[in-house]
């Protein structure tokens, strides 16, 4: 008998409920609940619509239902449910498989005291995750979720496993990593993108790329050669022996939440850097497949889509996505940005006037962005140019800009054109790649002087966009409190000094408080010769509250990382 009463947690937009529940014969009770309050997802449309079609089938929708404590929720008359759905369970943020692990035993020991005596429980997990001989990729036990054994601690067997397919229910869509890129996002970054293509796509026939390219590409050390000698350095290295959910979601093509990202390259950036040891050992543990590293750029995945069946040469191939680099801390420079990448193949005799054509084109678009009428008349002041690059073929899309009044932000690169005739299929082509830094592009577009507000999921940001139109950008923060603590320190005499792992421990630490990294003096003590650093760090916040106490626990652990990653001696 099909069951009667089922019972729906960790809905996200509800799509999964509006869809089931127009499949379900009219006998059949759908309780949809989330662990959200209504106010939480009263400015995401999607949900809205959801709820609206619930609503009119008679679903009953709860909130702020948490699936630990299910029968916290629900009277004694109220429960026995047949059939209980988890989709995609995630603790999110920070979690690590540890975490999820915990989540997913309290789930289970939850639903025992409000399942009928035959239901059953439905969990749907991303590949790998359960830790079964199902898996395809079957994972390592300890770095799976070991859904089997957590659900022996609700009483509950496993008794059966299938694919998970969306077409079963249509129109559900998994609210898990969508993106600031994607659909119906008013975000600024999609917001530049969509412009920015749609002016191109005036000028040359264009090929939106819809698959999705891994943020680990294969090959690292290969595809970081091709696209920059100091790469290896400046890479965030993975490793994916370690027990990690972050990396499972990369490599998978899941990912919980887009805020994760600040703390993912964070986390990752303190790793061994197979650049930086010995060559051997660097060899054996690169090509061994036990690190990888998180794309510095799209232009890591040119291989693969010149030489893909789909392409086509004369159309602008578009593919955008984030990309992440270490890098010093500093006011336009971001360790995750997001990037938009152009690819346009032709015929080599044809080289000069598509060149100029694309270029002609770029710099049209480009000042159409930036040179925006605004409030009271002002307009923003900017100007595009092509720097030409030493090696004779390539260029640096640099802007001029006097919008910031900060010297460092007068000349910002937010681009490069690079060309190059190597494929292995399309042999009589020539190709070119446009490379765009798409947060710049929307700093310098609305004013935004912080990028990382661009990250924030901030409600007081986010609605000062909406489609259609652009106005300056005004901080709702005002004179954020700014906290200033030095530090000194003796270096090893036998190790060398890395300033760049110094700002990216530092990045990590106070998890992107850190606005400012001044040095200050180097001192050589007169007897022994040894060396002593001083640096000034300056915290400070974009989109929330930030307390002497939480600084000086920063600072203090601060003192701890670079004594144990970079082997100087705090003073």
């Amino acid at each position: 008998m099909a069951p009667r009463r089922l019972l729906l947690v960790g809905e996200g937009n509800f799509s999964f409920a509006a869809a089931l529940s127009e499949t379900l014969d009219a006998s059949a009770r759908v309780t949809a609940t989330c662990l959200q309050r209504p106010a939480d997802l009263a400015r995401d449309p999607v949900a809205g619509e959801n709820l609206q079609r619930l609503r009119e089938r008679g679903t009953e929708v709860r909130f702020g239902v948490d699936c630990t404590r299910l029968a916290d929720a629900f009277e004694l008359h109220q429960r026995e449910f047949d059939r209980i759905y988890f989709n995609f369970p995630h603790c999110g943020r920070k979690a690590g498989v540890a975490k999820n692990r915990e989540l997913l035993a309290k789930f289970f020991q939850s639903c025992k005291d409000v399942l009928a005596e035959e239901g059953e429980v439905h969990v749907a997990l991303c590949r790998g995750q359960g830790g079964t001989p199902a898996d395809k990729p079957m994972r390592e036990w300890h770095n799976s979720w070991q859904v089997v054994a957590m659900a022996a601690l609700g009483g509950f067997i496993l008794s059966d496993v299938h694919p998970f397919s969306c077409e079963v229910v249509p129109g559900y869509k998994c609210t898990g990593y969508r993106g600031f890129l994607e659909a119906p996002s008013c975000h600024p970054i999609r917001t530049i993108n969509e412009k920015l293509i749609a002016e191109l796509g005036k000028a040359f026939p264009l090929q939106r790329l819809k698959c999705s390219f891994p943020f680990l590409p294969e090959g690292s050390t290969s595809v970081l050669t091709s696209w920059n000698c100091d790469s290896l350095s400046a890479a965030f290295w993975i490793s994916l022996c370690e027990d990690n959910s972050n990396s499972e979601s990369l490599t998978g093509g899941t990912t919980q939440d887009m805020e994760d990202f600040l703390v993912l390259f964070s986390e990752f950036s303190l790793l061994k850097d197979p650049g930086r040891d010995s060559k051997e050992e660097a060899h054996e543990e690169i090509y061994g497949q036990t690190k990888v590293c998180l794309r510095p750029s799209l232009l890591v995945h040119v291989q693969a889509v010149i030489q893909g069946p789909d392409f086509l040469p004369g159309s602008l191939h578009v593919l955008s996505g984030p990309v992440f680099r270490k890098c010093h801390i500093l006011p336009f420079t971001m360790p995750a940005f997001h990037e938009t990448l152009f690819i346009l193949g032709f015929n080599k005799n044809l080289k000069d006037g598509y060149l100029q054509s694309l270029l002609d084109h770029l710099k049209g678009a480009l000042d159409s962005l930036l040179i925006q009428t605004l409030l009271e008349g002002s307009k923003l002041s900017s100007s595009v140019e092509f720097v030409f690059q030493p090696n004779g073929k390539d260029y640096i899309i640099n802007v001029k800009s006097h919008n910031f009044g900060s010297d460092c932000a007068k000349d910002l690169i937010i681009g490069s054109v690079t060309t190059s005739v190597t494929s292995i299929i399309h042999k009589d082509q020539c190709f070119m790649f446009v490379s765009m830094n798409l947060d710049l592009l929307a700093m310098l577009v609305w004013g935004i002087s912080d990028w990382r507000m661009l990250w924030t999921f901030d409600h007081r940001f986010l609605k000062n966009f909406v489609p259609g139109k652009i106005e300056p950008f005004k901080s709702y923060s005002l004179y954020p409190p700014c906290y200033v603590h030095d530090i000194s320190f003796w270096l090893d005499e036998k190790k060398e000094f890395d300033e760049l792992e110094f700002h990216t421990v530092a990045r990590a630490v106070s998890q992107d408080t850190v606005i400012s990294i001044q040095f200050l003096s180097r001192f050589q003590h007169p007897k022994t010769q040894q060396v002593s650093l001083c640096y000034r760090l300056t915290y400070q916040t974009c989109d929330k509250a930030l307390t002497p106490q939480q600084v000086a626990s920063m600072q203090s652990r601060f003192r701890k990382e670079i004594q144990q990653r970079l082997h100087v001696t705090p003073r």
